[in-house]
């Protein structure tokens, strides 16, 4: 059997990066970042909680590894800007972390692991909007599984996943799984926390 068969045929969860891929991708998108801010001078990092902040995190030390310099990052939370607030359970507010220096007239980019309908990040433009007016909005993601619903596209793409509407996409970090992995499972056999 290889390593993707069980003894009832094809595993419902399958890898697709673990922890090498992830770094290799972290470090091309801060590549990328660099080229087209013409070194990031004036570039913010913002995750969105709860993995788009470690992703963040993670793209701010590699970009200090490539400019020598550190690049500010935060966190934005976009709970209350949400368009599903009624339809499912209350949920925690996340943290909310701005630079110092703000985002006004700065590059900000955004961060986060996976981009899906669109509506997330929508919700983070709504919120990024009450909190300054930054130069320009750009969007980085670990991974988009396609199927929008808005006209939102990524600047930085880690990986292109296209999937069904079917299947899941789990991004797991160290920092709260306690390994690096992107899975691609099935509804009803992916784990928790699904996109």
């Amino acid at each position: 059997m290889d390593a993707n068969t069980g003894p009832q045929g094809p595993d419902p969860v399958r890898p697709v990066l673990e922890g090498p891929d992830i770094a290799r991708v972290l470090t091309r998108i801060a590549h990328e970042i660099v080229e087209r801010a013409k070194g990031a001078d004036d570039v913010v990092l913002l995750g969105i909680p709860t993995r788009g902040v470690h992703l963040a995190q993670r793209l701010a030390a590699k970009l200090e590894e490539i400019t020598g310099r550190g690049i500010p990052v935060g966190s934005l939370d976009i709970t209350m800007y949400r368009d599903d607030l009624r339809l499912r359970p209350a949920r925690a507010l996340g943290p909310t972390d701005i630079p110092a220096d703000g985002v006004d007239g700065r590059l900000v980019v955004l961060v986060d692991d996976v981009l899906f309908s669109g509506r997330t990040i929508r919700a983070a433009l709504d919120a990024l909007g009450d909190i300054g007016r930054p130069r320009a909005v750009q969007l980085a993601v670990l991974v988009d599984r396609g199927h929008r619903e808005l006209p939102i596209r990524a600047d930085y793409v880690g990986k292109n996943l296209p999937t069904s509407l079917r299947e899941t996409v789990k991004v797991q970090l160290a920092e709260e799984d306690g390994r690096d992995a992107v899975l691609l499972g099935v509804h009803g056999t992916a784990p928790a926390r699904e996109r």
